[in-house]
């Protein structure tokens, strides 16, 4: 069978006709060598989509000696929200020629570590990470190497990490008064994992303390982030008290493992309890009922993400850490 011709290579030089500028131009927005506008680089960025170009990233490392690679460190590439937030950093970094290796760490605090080792074995130019475990001080190895790295998530507060970060306690917060306002008066939450300083748990009793509610622990279970986890806590809480009549869970796949075990207990959502969800994964409006949660922007978390990274690896950026904070909206639908 005769073999199919290889399709041409788009070149700086068409990318430049497209964009309507030099090819040195396109050169200096690709490589980072030269400071460009920042409308020049968006037109460059766009034409480079466009036309399809992608730059040879053997030579370029060679040249530069960088290894264009970045390395996604996650706990759980199953649940949708990673999945998107992957999607996002990826868009970012893809048009400077910058590929993505995703390691997934099942929230384990060993395999954060390891995954950190093999990204400075591996020479990659920058590390984007969400830690369930690890201490600030474990990062200043990376930092000392002087690999940038951006946290997503507010487990690490080094002056030297930048932090992209959602407003997961005002989200809880208000997720928490969403179900007050419509009646319930037990209050239950199902948290991902057992630290009380979790911004969604923080969020959660703040909301029950400002109409002057005490948080109970004994209304709270842990569910580890997981359908299966979520469905065992519910079942767990509903045992422990069976007047419960709200739920506050701090993701949807925990949501929906807890409207699975309603569902066993026959209990009706949400007349006899009202349920709230985190993240606004796709699977949330598909449930029946419809679950009502908290946005959680997870593709602009990681095309952010990848924007502050990729400005620390080219060198536009130094000096102090950025904070930023994306907000969350609550998403009404049937469930509460």
């Amino acid at each position: 069978m005769p073999t199919q011709p290889r399709m041409a290579r788009v070149t700086i030089k068409q990318v430049a006709e497209h964009a309507g500028v030099s090819e040195t131009t396109v050169s200096h927005v690709l490589t980072g060598n030269r400071p460009v506008a920042e409308s020049t680089q968006e037109r460059v960025r766009r034409a480079v989509k466009e036309v399809g170009y992608r730059p040879n990233s053997v030579a370029r490392s060679l040249r530069s000696q960088r290894s264009m690679t970045v390395s996604l460190i996650i706990p759980d590439l199953i649940n949708p929200f990673y999945t998107v937030l992957a999607r996002g950093l990826a868009d970012a970094l893809d048009a400077d020629g910058y590929r993505v290796i995703i390691c997934n760490t099942d929230g384990l605090r060993d395999r954060e570590q390891d995954f950190i080792d093999d990204a400075l074995d591996r020479r990659v130019d920058g590390i984007a990470m969400t830690s369930y475990h690890l201490a600030t001080s474990e990062v200043q190895r990376v930092i000392d190497l002087g690999v940038p790295i951006v946290c997503m998530g507010e487990s690490i507060d080094h002056p030297s990490v930048d932090r992209v970060m959602t407003d997961g306690e005002q989200g809880a917060w208000d997720a928490t008064r969403h179900l007050l306002s419509r009646g319930a008066s037990r209050i239950a939450m199902i948290a991902g994992s057992r630290d009380l300083n979790n911004d969604r748990i923080k969020g959660y009793r703040s909301a029950l303390r400002s109409v002057g509610r005490r948080a109970s622990r004994k209304l709270v279970g842990y569910g580890d982030w997981t359908r299966d986890g979520g469905r065992n806590a519910m079942r767990g809480l509903i045992a422990i008290d069976p007047k419960i009549d709200g739920v506050f869970c701090g993701n949807d796949l925990m949501a929906i493992g807890a409207m699975d075990a309603l569902a066993e207990l026959g209990r009706s959502i949400p007349e006899d309890v009202a349920l709230v969800g985190f993240d606004d994964i796709e699977a949330a409006s598909l449930v029946s009922p419809a679950l009502t949660t908290i946005a959680n922007p997870a593709y602009d978390s990681g095309r952010m993400t990848g924007q502050v990274l990729l400005k620390r690896m080219l060198g536009e950026r130094t000096g102090a850490r950025t904070i930023t904070v994306l907000p969350c909206d609550l998403q009404v639908r049937e469930s509460a």
